[in-house]
């Protein structure tokens, strides 16, 4: 259960109103350690680049791109730790090993879980979820809600925004040749 105040009226969440409102399994291990040890190992060289098992205390760099995102994805909107997402934490990877060896989880529990640090005095769990928060937040009676606002186009990842990322992240570390001839343009006639 967790309890909290919004504009001064208690709210308390259930984990019984989390699963109802997001649809989540409720199946499954509820503790992501207890994952399969030869699982763990497996998908450590499943989604190794060189194909030796990634170390569980290194970087993310030893990845497949693929697995790489799909690791970053889960660190910014699941665990929501505060910190460096460079780091591979054991949690996230743990998250990564169900998702390749469809180990069955529990993941209303899990997300619950999360959601409880993040409202613990003290935890170095970072405020996420909002967006989920104001779902749960609609579902309570004699609460009444600010008008929603539209979120900034700005904060809007869009196909021009990622080019432009990857256009401008190919530049860096590129050599500039200072001694080569710069192409001067034709003049129109």
């Amino acid at each position: 259960m967790v309890v909290s105040t919004v504009h001064g009226v208690i709210v308390e969440f259930s984990e019984h109103l989390f699963a109802e409102t997001f649809e989540l399994p409720v199946g499954g291990l509820t503790d992501l350690t207890k994952i399969p040890k030869d699982l763990v190992f497996d998908a450590r060289s499943i989604v190794s680049f060189s194909g030796e098992p990634v170390s569980m205390s290194g970087n993310k760099k030893e990845m497949k791109f693929e697995y790489l995102i799909l690791c970053d994805i889960m660190a910014k909107t699941i665990s929501v730790k505060a910190g460096s997402f460079d780091a591979l934490t054991m949690e996230n990877f743990l998250m990564l090993t169900a998702i390749i060896c469809e180990v069955k989880i529990n993941w209303n529990r899990v997300l619950f879980n999360i959601l409880k640090d993040m409202v613990t005095a003290g935890s170095r769990q970072a405020k996420g979820y909002a967006i989920q928060i104001s779902l749960l937040l609609k579902n309570i009676p004699n609460l009444e809600m600010g008008e929603s606002t539209e979120f900034p186009s700005s904060k809007i990842l869009i196909d021009k925004t990622v080019h432009r990322f990857i256009v401008l992240n190919e530049k860096v570390g590129a050599e500039v040749v200072a001694a080569a001839p710069q192409v001067k343009k034709a003049p129109k006639k």
